[in-house]
């Protein structure tokens, strides 16, 4: 060999393929091999041979291999380091490096033609098997989610009264068998594929219901007027809220799953069939990430504008200010460990409680608890008047009527 690997990246993750001593070695100077999957590169041999103009695939698969990691803040470096290049595949980029001669760094070097690593079909079977790991890794990063959240899976779909949303649990049976045949054989035969298939709706459905449930949550919090009731929901949404991430969690990775058993079909067809299947699942996660996200954003946002309704007026209500702010914090918390494993950035920043004392100086708070208590005394001091008017007239006095005569008898 001659010292030279090709890196490969899609935005998600970064594959190094060359000889198993330079990827090796490549990995371990930038410190990431114990970071790193196996791609398992041999799995493009029906590929490329499916594919026109490899007639030497099986030959050179052999000679190669290949190594994955996560995109991460480390590893990104790498892309910028190298700078990769857009190849002939849509969202893919890569460059070969290589450590010629006595030069003990690894450079960017001129890629040859005609070169086994940069042709079209190893690119396009290498993002696959890319786009698959990632699916992987994504899986697993939601369970250490689903770990963080106190609450069990199934405890908590089986807690459910709507009938399809217990089909989950089954789904997740099927599906993780499927994951095992893949694991342990490489591939998805025709019989593990039809078992699967079908559960897509299941899946779906689930994740329909707890957008629903979130958009309940929402117009109860912006409905929600009085002190009282805006603690009592701002507590609910806190639990509910946990309970709705669990089962839309499991839910992403459960369709995590299904992409990978998906690509890993059409990785034995050909390359333009696995070139488009992993275009359109990448469009599709990105729509199902965004959807979800944009519920939960308007969740919290309606979360946030009951918490100001109750920070209005600290002086009189500085209890349900805490509970109100604790609780919104506490469904922020979830939400933020829920983003994490997808990619998303969470920008909003904790509610602050306002302590009494600062509130006491504050004239828009005075404003807000000299009118609220000038309300209440008004209201007492009808209710009061009205009672006195009833009892007077229970002993004889003027006629509630307005007649202006008495009930009693003249004497």
């Amino acid at each position: 060999m001659d010292n030279r690997i090709q890196l490969i990246s899609d935005g998600d993750g970064l594959a190094v393929v060359g000889s198993p001593v330079d990827v090796e070695h490549f990995l371990a100077s930038e410190r990431l091999l114990s970071l790193s999957k196996d791609l398992g590169l041999r799995r493009l041999g029906s590929l490329l041979r499916a594919g026109s103009g490899v007639a030497r695939a099986a030959s050179e698969i052999a000679a190669h291999s290949g190594r994955w990691v996560k995109l991460t803040e480390e590893s990104a470096q790498l892309v910028k380091k190298f700078g990769l290049m857009e190849s002939r595949t849509p969202g893919i980029s890569h460059a070969m490096v290589g450590k010629p001669g006595a030069i003990g760094s690894w450079l960017q070097i001129v890629q040859g033609t005609g070169s086994f690593l940069t042709s079209p079909a190893v690119l396009t079977g290498a993002a696959g098997i890319m786009a698959q790991l990632a699916r992987q890794h994504e899986m697993g990063e939601i369970r250490d989610c689903l770990a963080t959240i106190d609450r069990k899976i199934d405890d908590v779909i089986r807690a459910q009264k709507d009938a399809e949303l217990g089909k989950v649990s089954g789904a997740g049976l099927d599906i993780e068998s499927a994951m095992t045949v893949l694991e342990v054989e490489g591939r998805v035969d025709d019989d593990t594929w039809s078992t699967v298939q079908a559960r897509t709706h299941t899946i779906t459905d689930a994740l329909g219901w707890a957008l629903r449930r979130f958009d309940a949550l929402a117009e109860r919090a912006e409905g929600t007027t009085g002190i009282g009731d805006l603690v009592r929901t701002a507590k609910q949404a806190e639990f509910e809220v946990q309970e709705l991430l669990v089962v839309v969690a499991r839910c992403f990775e459960l369709q995590s799953a299904l992409d990978a058993l998906r690509l890993a079909r059409a990785l034995e067809e050909s390359p333009e069939v696995l070139e488009g299947r992993r275009r359109a699942l990448t469009v599709d996660r990105r729509r199902r990430r965004e959807l979800v996200s944009g519920r939960i954003e308007h969740l919290m946002a309606r979360l946030d504008a009951a918490a100001d309704r109750v920070n209005s007026n600290v002086l009189l209500h500085l209890s349900a200010h805490r509970a109100v702010v604790g609780s919104v914090n506490h469904v922020g918390i979830t939400v933020d460990e829920f983003h994490r494993p997808l990619g998303i950035e969470s920008a909003r920043p904790a509610l602050e409680t306002t302590r009494w004392w600062d509130a006491a100086r504050d004239p828009a708070q005075l404003r807000n608890a000299t009118a609220e208590v000038g309300r209440k005394a008004v209201v007492g001091a009808v209710v009061v008047g009205a009672a006195g008017v009833l009892a007077k007239g229970a002993h004889g006095g003027r006629d509630l009527i307005g007649n202006g005569t008495t009930r009693g008898t003249r004497g």
